[in-house]
Formats: structure tokens, C-alpha cells, sequence
């Protein structure tokens, strides 16, 4: 992002300025860059991201997968979707959520996280990161929290200026077929 100040605007005017998450609709906007949730006009550009988010992390999900995730995503409900923009073009996609904790008042976590390549460099990952974390913050929550590969030497890079390391190891186990 360049230099500059960072505004906060409110679609709702009825909502009083300077209330960091009062609704979840914040844009943040500096220079071209802007940032906010998911919009109905940007389907296109989302699945763009996402299918290149999946390809990189080589996770591919059923055609089927898409649609149904956007339509979760439209909803808002039990999981989020938030976009960077540059000069108007969607250029960056994140999907968060909240959920509860045994022994704090819970968390967001940020499960998806894709730039387009072009557009990397330029603030937008930040930008993303940093709405969520405003989100989360809006909803009284300690904590956010991520994934990622740990040859991802470019994302580890930005993630270590932004948030600290944990440390810990994630394993998995498949529960299906």
C-alpha cells in the first residue's frame, strides 16, 4: 500500500463513526487499495482466487464445492469472506471464522488467505489480515489465528512482521472413506 491515511467508511450512515466490527461491514480504504466483505458482483473474481488458493495448496474440492461455498460465504453466517481490491478489480480473497474455546471467550480463525500474483507486493495480504483482526477485535476475541505451509517462504515472511509464531505442530486425521 502506499504512504497515506487509512479511512474507515460505513455503508450504514445510522452507525457511529469510529466503532471498530460494530457491523462487520467496514471498507478500509487506502490509495486503490480497498478492503471489505464479499459482494454478489464479485463471484467471478472470487472463484478465479480460490481455484488458484486450492491449486497452490494442491487441495482440489469437488465442482460442487464452489457454489456451495459462495453461497455460504453471501450468507455470512457461520463463515465469512472479505476481498482486497485494487483500482476497483478484485485482487485478493480471505475466508475467516469464529468459534468458541474451552479456556478463553473464543477465536477467529483465518482459513483461507490468496493474493493474486500480479497483485502481490503491493499491501493487499496486510490489508486482509488486518480487517480480519479488526473483526475479531469488533467481537471481543483475544485471538486470530493461522495456517501455513512451512516452505511458504514469501507468506511465513509477512506472517512473522505481522503476527508472532506459535510454534506448534498441526496434524490431521481423515475421518471419511
Amino acid at each position: 500500500m502506499t504512504a497515506g491515511r487509512l479511512v474507515r467508511r460505513r455503508p450504514d450512515p445510522g452507525i457511529e463513526s469510529g466503532v471498530a466490527g460494530a457491523t462487520g461491514r467496514e471498507l478500509l480504504v487506502e490509495g486503490a487499495l480497498e478492503v471489505g466483505p464479499v459482494r454478489a458482483g464479485d463471484r467471478a473474481r472470487w472463484e478465479v482466487l480460490a481455484r488458484a488458493y486450492k491449486d497452490f495448496y494442491r487441495t482440489p474440492v469437488a465442482e460442487a464445492e464452489y457454489e456451495a461455498t459462495w453461497r455460504r460465504l453471501v450468507r455470512g453466517e457461520d463463515v465469512h469472506g472479505v476481498v482486497a481490491r485494487l483500482g476497483g478489480r478484485v485482487v485478493g480473497i480471505a475466508h475467516y471464522l469464529f468459534h468458541a474455546k474451552f479456556w478463553s471467550p473464543g477465536a477467529c480463525y483465518l482459513q483461507d488467505l490468496y493474493v493474486d500474483e500480479a497483485a502481490r507486493g503491493r499491501g493487499a495480504a496486510r490489508a486482509l489480515i488486518e480487517y480480519v483482526a479488526d473483526e475479531a477485535r469488533g467481537r471481543g476475541l483475544p485471538r486470530l489465528y493461522w495456517h501455513t505451509q512451512q516452505d511458504n517462504a514469501p507468506a511465513r515472511a509477512l506472517y512473522d512482521r505481522v503476527a508472532k509464531f506459535s510454534g506448534f505442530v498441526r496434524y490431521e486425521r481423515a475421518l471419511g472413506d
